[in-house]
């Protein structure tokens, strides 16, 4: 049977007719969403530091949990004469508030590490500010530093955590050398890491109550020195300044 079309219903099928075949056409060439999406619009925090090759680099120490070695380690810090950074949460703060004077009367620098230890990229905005904002109170009134250093939970960040940390002044600092000390690896493991993967610019991962952290410093420290290595807390390696974030995670210095 063959169906003449004739006037409206002969423009409504060819507009049909040429809906389908752009459908198709689109679901053929579309690229995927990865090539829409650009890196550039990817916010990254501080890995590392360009220092222009100077052999500089941070130590790090994040405090979540106990503080049965933090004696230990701010004893090895002290004899060694280094400053460090020191990330600490609200709820080790609230059980080891005597330690967290200590480490603050000793020189090092303190950083936020959230009031909860929570996901960063699970809570509004509000929910950050707050964790942020608790967290700085809780710092000021027990060692009376004011930090300006932010590290996230777990290392969870995307653009918001980002763009709010930044909003309230601080520079959101990850790692680029991870000691692994938390898995409780042997002192000899933990050496071999640090060592193999430190460069200039570096900022290293360690934490306060990890079991062979201590014994792990002091060849760390001696071989960095060896090395001719300048080691500074987070904030003294930062570019001053104007500076941008590049896609590795590399602070860099504008022109």
């Amino acid at each position: 049977m063959i169906i003449i079309l004739k006037g409206n219903t002969r423009k409504l099928v060819g507009f049909i007719a040429f809906l389908i075949i752009f459908g198709v056409f689109t679901l053929v060439v579309k690229p995927p969403l990865a090539v829409l999406t650009t890196n550039s619009n990817k916010l990254r925090p501080i890995y590392r530091v360009n220092t222009g090759g100077e052999k500089k680099i941070a130590i790090s120490f994040d405090a979540c949990w106990g503080a049965e070695y933090t004696d230990e380690i701010l004893a090895k810090l002290k004899e060694h004469n280094i400053k460090t950074t020191f990330f600490l949460v609200n709820i080790w703060l609230k059980d080891y508030p005597e330690v967290a004077k200590k480490i603050a009367e000793e020189g090092h620098e303190i950083g936020l590490h959230s009031t909860t230890h929570p996901h960063f990229t699970s809570l509004s905005e509000e929910q950050m500010k707050r964790e942020l904002q608790k967290n700085h109170e809780m710092i000021e009134e027990v060692t009376g530093y004011r930090p300006r250093l932010f590290r996230p939970p777990f290392g969870d960040y995307n653009n918001k955590v980002i763009e709010v940390s930044r909003s309230l002044g601080y520079h959101v600092i990850q790692w680029d050398v991870d000691s692994l000390d938390w898995k409780d690896i042997s002192a000899r493991q933990i050496y071999d890491r640090v060592t193999r993967q430190v460069k200039p610019g570096s900022i290293v991962l360690f934490h306060n109550n990890g079991k062979h952290t201590a014994e792990a410093l002091e060849p760390i420290i001696k071989t960095l020195k060896e090395q001719g290595y300048d080691i500074v807390p987070v904030s003294e390696l930062l570019l001053p300044g104007d500076y941008y974030v590049d896609h590795q995670g590399e602070q860099q210095r504008k022109d």
